[in-house]
């Protein structure tokens, strides 16, 4: 997993604080080509260790209570154990809201642990105690959405990190059959190309398309040493059962298929047509 702040710090002495910018940067323009919407950090938030955003689904309306999206490694309570599904568990944690230029504007707060998981997906979705017409009128910050079709190849793409307030640029490289690290395994995964450096406090970063400003995955991970799928070190695994280990490549879990989950309301419906999410 991308980790919390320790692994960060320790990335950061490695590699001196302006490294990881340096890197991203020169991607930045080819990012940005002709009909490229603007991203920012508007509607990102951070949290106590990991980033995030608010989303919405196409078919959420404004009055519904506000969602907070980012990984299932982030949870407060720990790590997901593989195949557990945790759903309607009570939370107050708090999100720094962001604006476009990165500053906190407000401070969010969670009810509930709507859904979270590290089987198939790497993903924790929040319920807030206020409305996206709320968040709107008070800060002038709309949702992010997600997009419910499934991202392409070669797309032009930026990871928003509302912890370090950074933004890596890079395109999808591709996609993996099986991503494997320690004793998780995900599903589909979206590799970057090796422009996006993401290091610890990315985690739950919105992976966003810059043709349509939708979010198409959530950050997650990558191989930090070129071991072969350790924790820090997934592995690729084919449909033949191959391995390859990318050393310094990092992923994605795809958020396509979150919202077939959600009913009128913002509601979780595991059962609904077309959920394929895991189940408790």
């Amino acid at each position: 997993m991308n980790k919390p702040l320790l692994a960060a710090l320790s990335a950061l002495a490695i590699a001196g604080l302006g490294a990881t910018p340096a890197v991203a940067a020169p991607q930045a323009k080819t990012a940005k080509a002709a009909k490229a919407v603007t991203v920012n950090f508007a509607g990102t938030v951070s949290l106590s260790n990991c980033s995030g955003s608010v989303v919405r689904f196409p078919n959420s309306a404004d009055s519904d209570p506000a969602l907070v999206m980012t990984n299932g490694h982030c949870l407060e309570t720990g790590f997901p154990e593989p195949g557990e599904v945790i759903t309607g568990q009570s939370s107050s944690r708090t999100f720094g809201l962001l604006n476009s230029s990165g500053t906190k504007v407000a401070t969010l707060r969670a009810n509930q642990v709507v859904y979270s998981t590290m089987t198939d997906t790497d993903v924790t979705i929040y319920r807030l105690t206020t409305t996206y017409a709320a968040i709107k009128s008070s800060y002038g910050i709309s949702p992010l959405t997600v997009q419910n079709t499934h991202p392409t190849t070669g797309a032009a793409i930026k990871v928003v990190s509302g912890y370090w307030k950074r933004i890596y640029s890079c395109n999808v490289d591709g996609f993996v059959y099986r991503l494997k690290e320690g004793d998780w395994t995900w599903k589909d995964s979206l590799r970057y190309t090796s422009a996006c450096n993401t290091i610890g406090g990315t985690s739950g970063s919105p992976v966003i398309d810059t043709a349509t400003g939708n979010v198409v995955a959530v950050n997650n991970t990558g191989n930090e040493d070129g071991e072969r799928c350790t924790e820090n070190n997934p592995c690729e695994v084919d449909e033949s059962g191959n391995v390859t280990v990318r050393q310094g490549i990092n992923y994605a879990e795809e958020t396509y298929q979150i919202p077939a989950c959600f009913t009128t309301g913002n509601k979780l419906n595991l059962s609904a047509s077309g959920c394929t999410l895991p189940k408790p």
